[in-house]
């Protein structure tokens, strides 16, 4: 049975991304990605508006009344690939993990890509990263291509 509370409680929305947002979706991405695992990254505001000012912007936030949820960030074209679109960031704030709230915003932004033609769509998953691997599974991607990072230190003989 559930309490009066959380059967009054609206659910989480979703809406295109908006620069109203930009200032809780970089607050929440700082909060929950540790960019040193893949140095050739970084989180900043640049990385969201160059999505949100992309072609066919697949953009989209998770709201629960003014609280941002969560936020995916795709758009067309990966790498040589102008016909395939790429969901580069996706984030759920720790409070609602486990709730459903990547799922959906993985299917608003995957709509939103093919309806604009992308013939396929791609995102890449860090390999320790077993949650978004799994959500990405739930959602029908399967791995493909991998890519092993080598790295050598300055100095190293």
């Amino acid at each position: 049975m559930s309490t009066p509370a959380a059967s009054s409680r609206p659910e989480i929305g979703l809406e295109p991304m908006t620069a109203t947002h930009l200032a809780d979706v970089l607050a929440l991405g700082r909060q929950v990605y540790d960019t040193s695992v893949k140095p050739y990254t970084s989180w900043s505001l640049s990385a969201i508006a160059g999505h949100m000012d992309g072609e066919a912007s697949a953009c989209w936030v998770a709201v629960d009344g003014e609280r941002l949820a969560g936020f995916v960030l795709g758009s067309m074209g990966f790498d040589q690939r102008a016909d395939w679109g790429n969901l580069e960031w996706i984030a759920s704030a720790p409070d609602y993990q486990g709730q459903g709230v990547a799922s959906r915003l993985v299917k608003a932004c995957v709509a939103s890509l093919t309806e604009a033609g992308a013939s396929a769509v791609v995102t890449d998953v860090e390999s320790r990263n077993t949650a978004s691997a799994a959500l990405m599974r739930r959602n029908g991607f399967e791995a493909s291509v991998s890519v092993t990072l080598f790295v050598r230190e300055a100095g190293v003989a």
